[in-house]
């Protein structure tokens, strides 16, 4: 490391993890192979030849063919973390040492080491930025106004930051093209149900070690990501309660066979809370003090807001770390509460993320996304765009060839009568 921004390489904790980070990187290959084809056409086409990018992403053994990927087709890239705690850290040596890719993150980095590597993404002067949350964009917009007419365009894979970019361009300040990764059928159909369902309850697990067969498991939540971690919840035996604040949702989550309620209501019922919503102050300080002893609480929602942790710690009397990534709140009630990876991502801080064959169609996105905003330049107009459905539907043809599954096509006769409007039953 050096002292200054337009010089350091990289920032990360250990070079010398690079071995087993590499490693794990491989292993993690074993399950993307739609990344890997698309990886190897950009070695060969170069779309981003003289493409300056910075990534904020969870930088994890998928996140790194993510970013080979790029590199491959030409990119100028950098690395920065989207979350204090999601940083692998051998990964993140393993990119700086065996793929000359410059990463700045640490796992466990403080508020302030973060929002240094926010302005280093940006000293880079990226023509793309792909941002998971829009913390990079929405910095760059309201501090580098200078950097604006460098900008081709964002990518964005979160709800939390697709929520962001659209009131962004409601009050009319973003004034670029920003790509829709989260909304891909084969992004939010299969990242945020199966993905997160599953590497939710991997993180509270490792977090705790306990049994989820016969709790009381609330999911604050009904989207995509809820009904995951509902599923998944439920298929480790647990009772599982859904609060939410969408009557079409809380109607589906009730004929899905949930229980639904207010938080209020279920604050007494729930052993683990797990809060998947986008929002902030899901769970406060009223709920709190209803819980039972000893009940769990995490987050699987983006942001570390969700939980309201300052009117939690403004009723406790002591906080102890219990286990790696498990807090013990004792509250002047007598109660406690147990806090889980200090509110932020549990999947991430706690495991390691969703699976590989999952982050392969969501990463397949993301490169897909960038390679769109190159080839159309100058054409797209600001605000948000979706995924073209073509490249959605490739992206899922290539992943069902990969596993070996065929499907059906449709006949000559079939083709012509759904498009025609004269013939009729």
């Amino acid at each position: 490391m050096t002292a200054t921004t337009t010089q350091i390489k990289h920032e990360v904790k250990d070079l010398s993890l690079a071995p087993l980070g590499k490693q794990r990187i491989e292993w993690a290959g074993r399950e993307m192979p739609v990344l890997e084809l698309i990886r190897d056409r950009f070695a060969k086409e170069k779309p981003f030849a003289g493409i300056r990018l910075s990534a904020c992403c969870h930088v994890t053994t998928e996140t790194a063919h993510l970013a080979i990927a790029l590199k491959a087709g030409g990119a100028d890239a950098v690395l920065i973390a989207s979350n204090p705690l999601s940083t692998q850290d051998d990964v993140a040596a393993s990119l700086v040492v065996d793929y000359g890719i410059p990463v700045f993150a640490i796992k466990g980095e403080d508020s302030a080491t973060y929002n240094r590597h926010v302005e280093i993404a940006l000293d880079h002067k990226p023509n793309i930025i792909i941002d998971d949350g829009s913390d990079v964009t929405v910095h760059l917009v309201q501090h580098r106004q200078n950097q604006l007419a460098d900008i081709i365009g964002t990518t964005e894979e979160t709800t939390t930051g697709i929520v962001r970019l659209a009131a962004m361009f409601k009050d009319g300040a973003l004034s670029f093209p920003a790509m829709n990764v989260n909304d891909a059928e084969t992004k939010h159909f299969f990242d945020n149900r199966y993905g997160t369902g599953q590497s939710t309850l991997d993180g509270i697990i490792r977090a705790t070690n306990i049994l989820l067969a016969g709790k009381s498991i609330v999911v604050a939540g009904y989207g995509w990501c809820g009904k995951g971690t509902a599923l998944r919840a439920r298929g480790m035996g647990a009772n599982v309660i859904v609060t939410e604040i969408n009557a079409v949702r809380a109607l589906e989550a009730t004929m899905d066979g949930f229980r639904v309620m207010p938080m209020e209501e279920a604050a007494s019922q729930g052993d683990i809370f797990i809060t998947v919503t986008g929002n902030k102050h899901v769970i406060r300080g009223e709920h709190f003090a209803q819980m039972k002893d000893g009940a769990i609480v995490c987050n699987s929602g983006h942001f570390d807001i969700e939980i309201d942790l300052k009117a939690l710690g403004a009723e406790a009397s002591e906080v102890r770390t219990v286990r790696p990534f498990t807090q013990q709140y004792h509250l002047k009630s007598g109660k406690s509460v147990i806090v889980l990876g200090e509110g932020r991502l549990i999947n991430l801080a706690a495991a390691e993320g969703h699976p590989s064959a999952v982050m392969d169609m969501s990463f397949a996105n993301q490169a897909m996304a960038c390679e769109y905003l190159v080839k159309n330049k100058g054409k797209l107009q600001p605000g948000l765009h979706s995924i073209p459905i073509e490249v959605d539907q490739e992206i899922a043809r290539l992943k069902l060839e990969a596993m070996g599954i065929n499907m059906d096509t449709l006949t000559s006769a079939q083709v012509q009568y759904i498009n025609s409007w004269t013939s009729g039953t």
